[in-house]
């Protein structure tokens, strides 16, 4: 249409917009309520936009429509909408649909008018082309909008996780700063959390916890691999983390108040370094199952040096007898004397373990009766993987 002609239009639709925008609320009420409160709320805002925009369409010719058709502004305006989509956790679909109900309801008044004005059928294919170009790219702008609000906001949303992250791993992890950096991370702060350690590192980019807690916050540092996991220990998680991690030769750390994660990491960390010295041989590893190992076994000099020490009086005896006797005495520390739960223990006759305590009465003297003696020898000798001898002797 030419510019005269496109006015006369424009100021004739412009009488019917009332009508329009009565029809496109009424279309959108059933299924987009809100949509339809907005179209009745700024009626007067919608309407007058709309003018400028009615007339420069009617003067298009489709052919001639280059890459900045619609103009900056409606484009712009357009993709702002859609980034809003995406912030108020909306579907995108849901919005081009709306589009779609209101651009039906806008053509069903412009082909009503051009009958009416005994427009050519040339010039309505023209113009129907032209109203649906112009919604196709707005729906493109809007779309652009969304996805580039989605991209930004996760982008966003993973630097956060990761600060929190290593706050909630530091030593500054106060709870004030931990309920700062959770709300900037859009992470609901639980109770009490958890760390799990995994030594093989592809099973958390394989996704296998993800099912255990959509929640649970990846760790992926040099020299650490794991997942902080919320109140592990609540509700079956314990169970349910023990199915996911078995097989992975993982540990879990023992359940804190998130500012008290560094502490449980430190426990993790010696348990894990247990387990693949063998001294732990669950799998998973709970940590707070073996407190107990994790605390003779943390300094692995300072243990080795206590065992060379209580098993001094046996330096003279010959390797095979000096092995017996250590197993011998570890059993009798465990079993707090019991003869019968020694020998079945050792596989030996209840003599043999009577001429092997008797030997080692020679040997320790009346200290094997002193408590602070026998508590040493616990500390040394009842817990963790076998002893070998010669490690602590001679």
């Amino acid at each position: 249409m030419h510019g005269g002609e496109a006015r006369t239009w424009a100021v004739a639709l412009g009488s019917r917009l009332p009508d329009v925008l009565d029809e496109v609320a009424g279309a959108l009420r059933a299924d987009w309520p809100d949509y339809a409160r907005f179209v009745v709320e700024h009626r007067a805002e919608v309407a007058g936009a709309a003018g400028p925009v009615v007339e420069r369409l009617l003067q298009l010719r489709v052919e001639d429509a280059g890459e900045d058709f619609p103009g900056a502004m409606e484009r712009d305006l357009f993709e702002q909408i859609g980034r809003i989509q995406w912030r108020e956790g909306r579907e995108i679909s849901s919005l081009l649909t709306a589009f779609q109900v209101g651009a039906r309801a806008f053509w069903h008044h412009v082909s009503t008018l051009a009958v009416e004005h005994g427009v050519g059928a040339r010039e309505l294919a023209e113009l129907a082309e032209g109203v649906f170009l112009f919604v196709d790219r707005l729906s493109s702008a809007t779309t652009r909008g969304y996805v580039r609000e989605q991209s930004e906001s996760g982008a966003a949303r993973e630097r956060a996780r990761e600060e929190l992250v290593d706050l909630l791993l530091s030593d500054r992890a106060t709870i004030a700063a931990v309920h700062s950096a959770g709300s900037r991370a859009g992470w609901p702060v639980p109770d009490e959390v958890g760390i799990v350690l995994v030594q093989d590192a592809d099973s958390l980019d394989r996704g296998l916890l993800g099912w255990f807690d959509p929640t649970s916050l990846p760790v992926h540092r040099d020299d650490l691999t794991g997942l902080i996991v919320p109140n592990p220990s609540r509700g079956g998680r314990r169970q349910r983390l023990a199915t996911a991690l078995r097989g992975l030769r993982a540990v879990v750390g023992a359940s804190v108040p998130p500012q008290l994660l560094p502490a449980s990491l430190r426990i993790a960390e010696i348990a894990a370094r247990l387990q693949h010295n063998g001294v732990l041989a669950d799998d998973p590893v709970f940590a707070d199952e073996h407190l107990d190992a994790i605390i003779v076994h943390r300094d692995a000099r300072l243990l080795q040096v206590l065992r060379a020490q209580v098993l001094r009086p046996l330096e003279g005896a010959v390797p095979s007898s000096r092995e017996r006797l250590v197993e011998t005495l570890t059993s009798w520390v465990r079993h707090m004397g019991d003869r019968q739960a020694m020998a079945a223990e050792l596989h030996v006759h209840p003599q043999t373990v009577r001429y092997r305590m008797n030997r080692l009465h020679e040997l320790f003297g009346d200290s094997l009766d002193t408590p602070d003696i026998r508590a040493r020898l616990a500390l040394a000798l009842a817990w963790g993987a076998p002893l070998d001898p010669r490690a602590t002797t001679g």
